[in-house]
């Protein structure tokens, strides 16, 4: 009887004592999406150096940076920094640091031929070509 009395007390103390409950999860933030998780044209990242020869002639070196920012340098001047996205690997956009600027977005492909141009959306286009460390 004694050893039925300290079961069920036993079981009653189990019973009323409750698992302290898991910590909540702490909140992190929504990871923020970069600019080169989405592949360039190319099929490779869009971070890096490239030459850009506009339909006019002109050669523009342009350095894409992996925290969205980029800089356009010619004949060795910069002539324009901004921000960068690469929205899909046909659609690049940039907006130009300069006060009141809106975001242009170009459509981008690689040829047959493998040539990547890549279109205004004023029909302006542009050969890029990667620049390989």
């Amino acid at each position: 009887m004694k050893k039925i009395m300290l079961v069920a007390a036993l079981a009653a103390l189990g019973a009323c004592s409750k698992e302290a409950p898991a910590p909540a999860p702490e909140a992190t933030p929504a990871a923020a999406a970069t600019p080169a998780e989405v592949m360039a044209a190319d099929g490779k990242s869009p971070v890096g150096k490239f030459t850009i020869t506009t339909s006019d002639g002109k050669v523009i070196n342009e350095e894409l940076t992996a925290d969205g920012k980029y800089a356009d340098t010619l004949d060795g001047k910069v002539v324009e920094t901004g921000t960068w996205t690469q929205k899909s690997p046909g659609t690049f956009c940039y907006t130009n640091d300069k006060a009141g600027s809106k975001e242009i977005c170009n459509t981008e492909a690689v040829d047959d031929k493998g040539v990547w141009k890549t279109t205004s959306p004023d029909g302006k286009t542009a050969t890029v070509v990667r620049v390989e460390a």
